[in-house]
């Protein structure tokens, strides 16, 4: 018996669909569902468009399609049917990032249309924790960021994303959208620092955040203080936080090479369960 499968954009209507999908994988999905729950899937909106991939006539697959390409749930046949149509579109997002094996054959498919990239980062370790540390204390100096702080941590926010991504924030549009990212964190509660004397010494965010899970971004500590054990205990408090105010676990995902975080997030409680990869443009 032969499967009828389509794709296309998902309308408004389907939202329940689509949440369904996105809550079947919790963690690995906590990026886009939270765009979701709180846009909806009008394209104004979520800045950018829901592609859904249905066999006989059932959403089976999603793939997010704005400033970033992220396949969600998706089938060899779907991402088959995901990179026409991206090739068709062609390339408006600044990455391809996802669960590394739907991410690997997306890339492989578009990558004769799209490539070169700037970089990929093949195996990025998708790690998350359900407890606050027993082993390591909490910063007590680590807090959230006020609204008024935030000229205090844009410039750790912009050292962070330069060092991580490979180019400034600044860029294109002087910032904007970057800065207003930044300070719809700082004003939802989920931006938090260690500010000694007016220097941020340490940082981090929470991201992405649903009622299932939530995903920490932006781990950052000043050149001059690394190697001291600050991050574990940053981060200890930041989990904390995350877990009495957000969401019942917490998750994030780390560059395999970065073998010094890895260990830093294994002795807060982190464990790996699984892998992303990400295509930089």
């Amino acid at each position: 018996m032969l499967t009828q499968t389509t794709t296309r954009v998902l309308d408004p209507g389907e939202l329940g669909a689509a949440l369904a999908i996105l809550e079947s994988e919790p963690v690995a999905n906590a990026f886009v569902a939270s765009r979701v729950q709180a846009a909806g899937l009008d394209p104004w909106r979520l800045g950018g468009e829901m592609w859904g991939w249905y066999a006989d006539g059932r959403l089976r697959s999603l793939c997010y399609s704005g400033a970033n390409l992220v396949p969600i749930c998706a089938t060899p046949e779907a991402v088959r049917a995901f990179a026409d149509r991206a090739r068709r579109t062609g390339r408006r997002c600044s990455s391809i990032v996802g669960p590394a094996g739907p991410t690997a054959q997306l890339w492989r498919l578009l990558e004769p249309n799209w490539g070169p990239a700037r970089e990929v980062r093949a195996n990025q370790p998708l790690m998350v924790t359900e407890r606050v540390p027993e082993t390591v204390r909490p910063d007590p100096l680590v807090r959230r960021i006020r609204k008024e702080e935030l000229e205090t941590i844009m410039p750790a926010c912009v050292a962070m994303f330069t060092e991580e991504v490979g180019v400034s924030p600044l860029a294109g549009d002087g910032g904007l959208l970057y800065q207003a990212r930044v300070a719809e964190l700082v004003g939802a509660g989920r931006s938090f620092a260690r500010i000694d004397d007016g220097k941020v010494i340490f940082k981090a965010e929470i991201g992405a955040a649903t009622s299932h899970a939530c995903q920490i971004q932006g781990v950052w500590v000043a050149p001059e203080f690394r190697g001291q054990g600050l991050s574990e205990g940053g981060m200890a408090a930041v989990v904390r936080y995350a877990l009495a105010d957000v969401a019942p676990v917490v998750s994030l995902y780390v560059n395999d090479y970065n073998i010094p975080a890895r260990a830093s997030y294994r002795r807060v409680g982190f464990r790996e369960v699984g892998a992303f990869m990400s295509v930089l443009f």
